[in-house]
């Protein structure tokens, strides 16, 4: 099939090689404009626009879709259809309606459930025993369209949304190679109308640890945010991310420090599993606290 990609960050890449590889024509590709990123502010290209680049296919990174001139360009592809992975940016219903069969979206969770911008995220902060990815018919509502394709995976008890990340872009680049050869056979399904939430996109704010909270809020706040944006504290005067934990024996004032790396919280107490101090890289806390002693209690 003629496809047009649209994908902007590492989850969207395996599902671009992965359609490369099942022998579909990738016509063009869409994704963000390069960002200053580093610590010398030069403008980066997407990890979608380096994956392209390599086997040479063309790149548009336009800041709107929405003027007339970006969709005659767009139209002009001929599509069969698009698939869309994390791209960042709405597509007008010109966009939506160009393509033969339409376009397709990748998205990680099982929808009605997490629909919006931090599915892996919320789904872990949550505590959900389970999640997976939905191969959706796009409209224009927010992850609103029917599903062509669903497949449902646990959720590890120490999971992070590193981790999980990585398992459902993989899942999401098999599922939709079969959704695109089944295309012709598939039934779409509305969702359903009960169950909806929604994903919204993580603030930094969020970070901020409150040891007031119960232990096991705490480990799984700080397991979905890792590791990215990373949950923090104060110890004493350095700033640490706390990147996995566990549940541990204890009890004590919030942010006690009760042996070793043993955190009291409002309920129960966790373990420092890894952490990255201010400065540092991330290791295992055993490593991290070489040298470092971490104070009476945590902020």
């Amino acid at each position: 099939m003629r496809i047009v990609f649209m994908g902007t960050p590492e989850f969207s890449v395996p599902a671009l090689e992965a359609l490369i590889a099942a022998g579909h024509e990738i016509v063009c590709v869409y994704t963000q404009p390069p960002r200053p990123a580093g610590r010398g502010k030069k403008e980066r290209p997407s990890p979608v626009q380096r994956a392209a680049e390599a086997v040479g296919i063309a790149v548009r990174h336009p800041v709107s879709l929405r003027n007339d001139a970006a969709q005659a360009e767009f139209a002009a592809l001929g599509a069969d259809v698009v698939v869309v992975v994390a791209y960042g940016l709405i597509l007008p219903q010109a966009v939506l309606d160009a393509p033969r069969f339409g376009c397709l979206n990748i998205h990680a969770s099982l929808l009605p459930r997490w629909r919006g911008a931090a599915p892996i995220h919320r789904a872990i902060m949550a505590g959900d025993s389970e999640t997976g990815v939905c191969i959706m018919q796009m409209e224009a509502g927010l992850d609103t369209g029917p599903v062509l394709r669903r497949a449902a995976v646990a959720i590890g008890a120490e999971e992070t949304t590193g981790d999980l990340h990585d398992r459902l872009s993989v899942l999401g680049a098999s599922e939709v190679v079969v959704a695109l050869a089944e295309l012709a056979d598939l039934e779409p399904v509305a969702q359903a109308e009960e169950g909806v939430t929604y994903a919204v996109k993580i603030d930094k704010a969020e970070a901020r640890i409150d040891w007031a909270r119960p232990a096991t809020e705490l480990v799984r706040h700080i397991h979905g945010l890792s590791p990215f944006p990373g949950a923090w504290c104060r110890a004493g005067d350095v700033r640490m991310k706390i990147l996995r934990a566990s549940l541990a024996d204890g009890a004590g004032a919030p942010g006690q420090v009760l042996s070793g790396a043993r955190i009291a919280c409002g309920d129960g107490a966790l373990e420092l599993v890894e952490v990255q101090l201010e400065g540092r890289r991330a290791q295992p806390v055993e490593a991290a606290l070489r040298g470092f002693d971490l104070p009476e209690r945590l902020d």
